[in-house]
């Protein structure tokens, strides 16, 4: 099938220890849709100004992405500007200039309107906008942040309510509920409506929530880390991908979702930018995924452990 996506489009400027970049691809959109097209159709929906280069989109139709509904307003395209230190978590905002998209009001099509649906990380209203254009869509996933969190809670409130799957990073899930522990805040969560949670961990991975069921994957253990920027955007798009990609949407195939969105983020951190995402292959995620699954494995420990 597909899968619509609907968020920011950005050009950043991104400092890290190791290096400085200008002028580079970013937003949630780029990330996502180039980590979901490795196995699915992508749709963009968003919004980008006059001085967006036409290279950027060569980069999205060389992957097949379909960019038709990518609006280009005159002014200036959403820029970015961040800092990271050596603990690569949460990087330090330099500089925000939302251009374009501080007046973004995205529009559905008829024919993107039962995909699987992608909420990134925009205000809540324009997400809630979105739901009531949609039709049946397949999967209703949704992204927030901090900002939106502290800024427009009962708005995102309402968008919650009615997500089929909710992703979040655990530092967002403690200012949600006010939970410490990130299986309290989890519990907290899935009452407000969502039918499954996934809380990212940064560098410990990621752990998903549905009833009274629970997993839990580790990151994969990389020895050169670059950039962060876009990893939580990346895994959404593989977890996503894989599900679209098979069909199924039982626990035990979120299990496999899961780990595969764990090695899409693990390549987005080894460049800066989308840089990695455009030179990796499908034999490359496979050799990945089969490594994580060697790494992981301990079924046969278990069984020498309780003869």
């Amino acid at each position: 099938m597909a899968i619509t996506v609907v968020g920011s489009i950005a050009i950043d400027n991104i400092e890290t220890p190791f290096n400085k970049v200008s002028n580079v691809l970013g937003g949630s959109v780029s990330f996502f849709s180039l980590a979901a097209c490795f196995l699915t159709e992508v749709r963009i929906i968003g919004v980008v100004g006059s001085d967006f280069s036409q290279n950027y989109f060569e980069v999205f139709k060389k992957k097949s992405i379909d960019i038709s509904q990518i609006k280009i307003k005159e002014g200036k395209t959403f820029h970015w500007e961040g800092k990271y230190d050596y603990n690569l978590s949460d990087p330090k905002t330099l500089n925000t200039e939302l251009g374009v998209f501080s007046d973004f009001q995205p529009i559905i099509p008829e024919n993107f309107k039962n995909d699987i649906l992608f909420l990134a990380n925009i205000d809540p209203d324009i997400q809630l906008n979105i739901l009531k254009q949609m039709n049946s869509s397949r999967l209703i996933v949704l992204d927030t942040m901090n900002f939106w969190i502290e800024s427009k809670k009962e708005k995102l409130l309402k968008v919650i309510e009615n997500a089929d799957i909710f992703i979040i990073n655990s530092s967002e899930a403690r200012l949600l509920t006010n939970q410490a522990s990130v299986f309290s805040a989890a519990k907290s969560i899935l009452n407000l409506g969502p039918k499954t949670l996934i809380i990212k961990r940064g560098e410990c991975g990621a752990a998903m929530f549905t009833g009274n069921k629970f997993f839990i994957v580790p990151a994969y253990p990389l020895e050169d880390i670059k950039d962060p920027t876009g990893a939580g955007d990346s895994f959404a798009g593989g977890f996503l991908g894989y599900i679209d990609n098979t069909g199924d949407i039982s626990f035990e195939n979120f299990k496999k979702a899961l780990v595969f969105g764990n090695i899409m983020a693990s390549y987005t951190v080894e460049d800066f930018s989308v840089n990695k995402l455009l030179n990796i292959s499908l034999n490359d995620l496979r050799n990945r995924f089969n490594k994580f699954k060697e790494i992981t494995h301990f079924e046969n420990i278990y069984n020498e452990i309780i003869k």
